[in-house]
């Protein structure tokens, strides 16, 4: 599974489904399901290459975890908000539910790799897994699902990984 953006895979979410407003990180003001207009109909974003120096911060420290092309690849079989219109607002929410899921996934993939969670990898796996299975649902199923008690179980358990990694001896 990649828990990392592959922007020639997706249609832009990152760009359309969130809102940001003029800030230190953000130079305009964008509303939720709305392209930005720096993204391009190729799904590109025209100053990619100066997103800092144009007042984009916010943009450059954004990662959507792989949640992008999963929507765009996976739950919506290569469909695009722009082609397939009906879809569009629906695919922006569910957009928001995937970058949560991966968001976990990531965590509890960088908790597997600590040794001091050892007694936790069977936990942290068997999370990964549901989760995993989650993210491969359709886009009904996505929208029903309780993500905020997921993340409560996922942070629960992170904090019990934390809790054995900080006893370790050094």
């Amino acid at each position: 599974m990649l828990l990392k953006p592959d922007c020639e895979r997706c249609c832009g979410l990152c760009c359309v489904a969130p809102a940001f407003f003029a800030s230190e990180d953000f130079a305009i003001d964008k509303r939720p399901g709305k392209p930005c207009h720096n993204l391009t109909s190729e799904f590109r974003c025209s100053i990619h290459d100066r997103l800092r120096a144009e007042g984009f911060r916010g943009c450059v420290a954004y990662d959507c975890f792989g949640a992008g092309q999963k929507v765009t690849q996976v739950t919506y079989g290569g469909r695009d908000w722009q082609q397939s219109p009906q879809i569009a607002a629906q695919m922006f929410e569910v957009f928001g539910v995937m970058r949560q899921l991966h968001a976990l996934l990531f965590y509890l993939n960088e908790a597997l790799k600590l040794q001091g969670a050892r007694s936790l990898h069977g936990e942290l796996r068997l999370r990964l897994q549901e989760l995993e299975g989650y993210s491969q649902e359709s886009p009904d199923a996505l929208l029903r699902l309780d993500v905020a008690s997921h993340k409560a179980a996922v942070n629960d358990l992170l904090l019990r990984v934390s809790d054995l990694v900080r006893a370790e001896p050094r």
